[in-house]
């Protein structure tokens, strides 16, 4: 859980890390000006890619809740932030920016089918609670075991009552219309 977290984390910190990385490895391995030039502008396209992973791994809920990614999320973040920190060292590999961008596309292809698996498992379990709440009763079935109730959204033993929590600390604020009654 602990590699986990710290991958959750350094994600956001990569966006500005990494693409300073290049911009730095590239002034300092004797690269001409112009590779210099084109890491700037690459570094800032390779922020823009590690942005928009990193937005749709937090797009998650189970990585909001538990605020850590996946392990498969850990190794495609492995593998692509050790590829840009290898092309930060090598000045005349031409085919390692190439494989950056290849291995960052992939990168954000998972992104998205991590994220629509992860929503399709939800409206799943949010389906198959609904079914068996409007057949009067809790979860049962094959079914049941594989699809949890989503959080928040526990059954009542009676399906025709229905319950409505609130905070305690919301107030009612505004004005109030003549001959409203206010029930506590």
């Amino acid at each position: 859980m602990f590699v986990r977290r710290v991958f959750y984390r350094w994600q956001f910190l990569a966006v500005l890390v990494l693409p300073a990385w290049l911009l730095i490895g590239a002034s300092l391995f004797k690269s001409s000006g112009w590779a210099v030039l084109g890491s700037l502008f690459g570094g800032i396209i390779l922020g823009l890619g590690l942005l928009a992973v990193a937005l749709l791994f937090f797009a998650r809920t189970e990585v909001r809740l538990e605020r850590a990614v996946s392990w498969r999320d850990v190794g495609v973040l492995t593998l692509w932030h050790a590829l840009i920190v290898a092309s930060g060292f090598t000045a005349g590999a031409s085919w390692l920016p190439f494989l950056v961008v290849l291995v960052g596309l992939a990168a954000f292809w998972f992104a998205i089918w991590e994220l629509f698996a992860s929503a399709r498992s939800r409206m799943q379990a949010m389906m198959v609670l609904l079914d068996e709440t409007a057949r009067g009763g809790a979860p049962t079935g094959p079914g049941a075991a594989e699809h949890p109730s989503p959080v928040g959204f526990e059954p009542t033993p009676d399906p025709s009552i229905i319950v409505v929590r609130e905070k305690a600390d919301r107030l009612l604020t505004g004005p109030v219309l003549p001959g409203a009654r206010i029930v506590a």
